[in-house]
């Protein structure tokens, strides 16, 4: 049942989405929070909402449990809220998109000795490709989610900002954005911190007012990622040899697919210093392994690079643009200059990281004291060290 908002008590913060009065916006609903209250902002500035939620995998049956998104609870909860806010919201069969774009490509991945990142899978290949489609059909002037980055017009057009919210900026996530998507999309909690959002859900009555956030991968159960690749591709992992660096063999491993690069604990060898997995060779099924200082690299070549700054991004590589990376989520941006190397992209860093594994994202940023405008980003192809990649 709708109810009337006393908006002048809400003391929400203005949403202009830079379309007419009253346009139709989109709103994708995971039936967290965050969509939550992107929704009912949208719904009070006074556009013409509607709701979509996306029924990806497995809903309400095999991750029906605590911090898992995109659960069968969390398509009620979406449309309790579409019902207490009054506008329209649609459920959207795309569990084959989904398993074709995301599951797929992770199974293959791992299988391949890298690192998959089907969070960044599902952004790009069904919510901001498939379900923008789906917005225009219905008539959307724009769509909205509630993810924590912010959208900037510029003078060049929008640009996309990290989230004023440093520990929940999602921008790592989302850099394979284009510019005629960044023309569509709208991100209204950008400039919210957390506890902002949670106290206006509070305010507005919303049922997932106090749900935790979503923790897991949705189809990856309780974090067990080579049970998931076992099970879309039976048979595949193939035992081989534990190696170090040096040529020696260590020990024996299940598969590949139970390693990442960086990783120490349980590689089930015994040696008088800590080793940490340096590289997976999927083609010889071997795990190698090394001391840490063999983690570090000074060259990252890219793939399927999207680039969002001003100007063209093959320009900037060849010319050697200073940028900022992150290589994990969970780094910080470092400085590093772009390059263009035997025909592709390359990323070499002021300062060698470690841990830096194929298949994971290297994202680029403004090189200033915030590193705040995301230019874009490409997938970790290769590493090297400087010396001997040049």
């Amino acid at each position: 049942m709708s109810r009337e908002i006393d908006i002048a008590a809400l003391d929400a913060p203005p949403i202009d989405f830079g379309v007419p009065a009253g346009a139709r916006v989109i709103v994708a609903m995971s039936g967290g929070v965050d969509s939550s209250v992107t929704a009912a902002l949208a719904k009070l500035a006074g556009y013409d909402v509607v709701g979509v939620t996306l029924q990806l995998y497995d809903h309400g049956v095999a991750i029906q449990k605590k911090g898992a998104c995109c659960a069968g609870q969390d398509i009620a909860d979406a449309r309790r809220v579409a019902e207490a806010m009054d506008f329209p919201h649609y459920v959207l069969d795309y569990e084959d998109r989904f398993n074709d774009a995301v599951m797929e490509d992770f199974a293959d991945t791992y299988l391949a000795g890298a690192t998959p990142i089907p969070c960044v899978r599902c952004n790009e290949r069904v919510k901001f490709r498939d379900l923008m489609e789906t917005a225009r059909d219905l008539g959307g002037a724009a769509m909205a989610t509630g993810h924590y980055i912010r959208r900037v017009v510029g003078p060049n057009g929008p640009e996309l900002r990290r989230a004023y919210d440093a520990s929940k900026d999602q921008s790592y996530f989302l850099f394979s954005t284009t510019r005629e998507q960044l023309d569509f999309l709208r991100f209204p909690l950008g400039g919210l911190p957390k506890d902002e959002v949670r106290r206006l859900a509070g305010q507005l009555g919303l049922v997932v007012a106090d749900k935790p956030d979503s923790q897991d991968i949705c189809f990856v159960p309780e974090g067990k990622y080579a049970s998931v690749v076992e099970r879309l591709r039976p048979g595949s992992a193939e035992p081989g040899a534990i190696v170090h660096v040096d040529g020696t063999v260590m020990g024996r491993h299940p598969g590949v697919i139970h390693y990442t690069v960086g990783q120490r604990r349980g590689l089930g060898i015994a040696t008088g210093a800590p080793l940490y997995v340096v590289r997976l060779d999927a083609d010889r099924k071997e795990v190698v392994v090394g001391p840490r200082e063999a983690l570090l690299i000074s060259r990252i070549r890219l793939k399927d690079v999207t680039w969002i700054g001003d100007g063209e991004g093959e320009d900037a590589a060849r010319a050697g643009a200073s940028v900022a990376v992150k290589v994990r989520s969970t780094r910080p941006p470092v400085p590093a200059r772009l390059a263009w190397v035997d025909g592709g992209w390359a990323v070499d860093l002021d300062d060698a990281e470690e841990g830096v594994a194929l298949g994971q994202a290297c994202v680029f940023y403004s090189l200033d004291e915030a590193n705040d405008r995301v230019l874009g980003g490409g997938w970790i192809a290769g590493t090297a060290v400087l010396c001997e990649a040049a």
